[in-house]
């Protein structure tokens, strides 16, 4: 029996400004040659794409309704061979892992030709930091909206509850159980610019079971379909990561974030959706504070 590869240790959990890293290149892998159910996670490959492991990475991978990091890596020394990063996911196969894929600049080797980077290379991995402080203000975004609903509508709604979000640029919204009447856009609007002109921290904290039950948020801890408890994976000690708007809400959370709510920037409520018994309210945040 093989031994399975380690963990990838998520830097960006404790430290989400870090925008370089240098660690070890574990495997390099064609992508041609990586399991089908890990092909399956990237759509439309580029030409001689390579995927490749590290023991810890800076990289959010695509998950939690958070669109992946892009970046490139580099030898650490001589820093000369770039390696453009398009995909970050957490592999099928092997969930603790993170799997970067990507292609060398430019556009090489040929399919003939052996990967520039060889396992054991000292490397160093670069985000995009402007694409990563959009995305972090995408997903705070979508926290503050989820925290304005929930204050206005909780009491007004039977059953209400918050069940899931994408903070995809292109697609951002919070969804809801209950009907959420279109005449609330405003008054979430005008709720959702109070969080954000008030400041708000944004922190992170470790939990287990009971600083859930301690704060009154049992509904939060993270449960599958069947209600089976879901043990938290690439932590540390074995605790759940949870991010708190100061004053407002806490959510299980291993995306990336701004420090503050108003680092959002202008955050606009779009259309209000409704239909079989949820309601999808949608979002989106002014470009332009990148950079």
């Amino acid at each position: 029996m093989s031994t399975p590869p380690p963990p990838t240790q998520l830097l960006f959990h404790h430290n989400a400004s870090l925008a370089t890293h240098t660690t070890t290149l574990l495997t390099i892998t064609p992508f041609s040659s990586l399991p089908a159910p890990d092909q399956s996670l990237f759509k439309s490959p580029p030409t001689n794409a390579f995927v490749l492991t590290f023991p810890s990475t800076i990289f959010h991978p695509q998950g939690g309704g958070q669109p992946s990091d892009e970046g490139h890596i580099t030898l650490t020394s001589p820093p000369s061979v770039a390696f453009s990063v398009i995909s970050a996911r957490h592999s099928i196969t092997n969930p603790s892992q993170v799997l970067h894929l990507g292609f060398f600049a430019p556009s090489v080797p040929p399919p003939d030709e052996q990967p520039l980077f060889t396992p054991g290379d000292q490397i160093t991995q670069t985000i995009n930091a402007n694409l990563r402080n959009y995305h972090s203000r995408l997903h705070t975004a979508g926290h503050v909206l989820g925290s304005a609903v929930r204050h206005l509508l909780e009491s007004q709604i039977e059953d209400f509850d918050e069940l899931k979000a994408s903070h995809f640029p292109d697609s951002a919204a919070c969804e809801f159980r209950g009907l959420i009447d279109s005449k609330w856009k405003e008054p979430i609007q005008e709720k959702v610019n109070e969080l954000l002109a008030a400041k708000m921290p944004v922190e992170v904290e470790w939990w287990d079971e009971e600083d859930f039950r301690r704060e009154g948020l049992e509904r939060l801890i993270p449960r599958g379909k069947n209600g089976e408890l879901v043990k938290p994976e690439n932590t540390d000690g074995g605790r759940w990561r949870v991010v708190r708007i100061v004053g407002a809400e806490v959510y299980p959370c291993g995306g990336t974030h701004v420090e503050r709510t108003d680092l959002c920037g202008e955050v606009r409520v779009r259309k209000v959706g409704r239909g079989k018994g949820c309601s999808r309210v949608g979002y989106g945040v002014v470009p332009g504070l990148e950079g």
